[in-house]
């Protein structure tokens, strides 16, 4: 399985040359299609998921889509996502996303799919893919909106957690000393990335790709 988890996607050159390499074909023969399905219950303003799509226009992919599987029925999202090469899950309320990922059936869909397609997350897209999310987690340091699930298993691609926005000013509880505290009891990995910084699994290789600041606790 191939996965690239950014924190705020394609933000320089070193995340989207991980995607090349993942790709092994230029962008100009790749089609992607972006989910923004985490957004939609996002309060205020949205020039940050304008700023995520024109980090996609601007890599001159042969297509961009924009699929939200929770406005339409799964006979229109599914033959969309099945032609595309890149699945992008974009950033919002990672609860909102699973619940629908759940509800729509991709979930069980998704490990089929991605014996051919690369899952490229964001924010809330890149913790989708991982061991699992906690309510008092996101509601303490990205102020989320409390859900009636305390904790849920994501979709446990990765084996570990990652933290997004490190050091960022829209989230200043996303820091070093605050992470460090909170998952002072964890047993597992933590990969706290600022939104220069990404993952980059392909099958059993792990390689942290980065322009700016990340950790990984335990």
């Amino acid at each position: 399985m191939k996965l690239l988890l950014t924190s705020a996607g394609f933000t320089n050159k070193s995340i989207s040359d991980a995607l090349l390499k993942l790709a092994c074909r230029p962008f100009s023969r790749l089609k992607l299609a972006f989910i923004p399905t985490a957004a939609n219950v996002e309060t205020g303003g949205k020039e940050w998921l304008i700023t995520d799509l024109h980090n996609c226009l601007k890599l001159s992919f042969a297509q961009v889509d924009i699929v939200d599987i929770s406005a339409v029925p799964k006979e229109i999202w599914l033959p969309r996502l099945e032609e595309t090469d890149i699945l992008f899950f974009g950033g919002g309320n990672t609860f909102h996303l699973m619940n629908w990922v759940i509800k729509s059936g991709l979930k069980n869909l998704l490990p089929k799919m991605l014996q051919t397609k690369i899952y490229v997350g964001l924010s809330a897209g890149s913790q989708l893919a991982c061991l699992w999310n906690s309510n008092k987690q996101d509601t303490y340091f990205y102020a989320e909106p409390p859900e009636k699930t305390d904790r849920y298993d994501c979709l446990k691609f990765a084996n570990f957690l990652v933290m997004p926005h490190l050091n960022s000013s829209d989230f200043p509880r996303v820091n070093l000393t605050e992470i460090a505290k909170y998952f002072k009891d964890f047993n597992e990995q933590i990969y706290a990335l600022d939104d220069n910084s990404a993952i980059m699994v392909d099958g059993d290789k792990l390689t942290v790709v980065s322009q700016g600041k990340w950790k990984r606790f335990n």
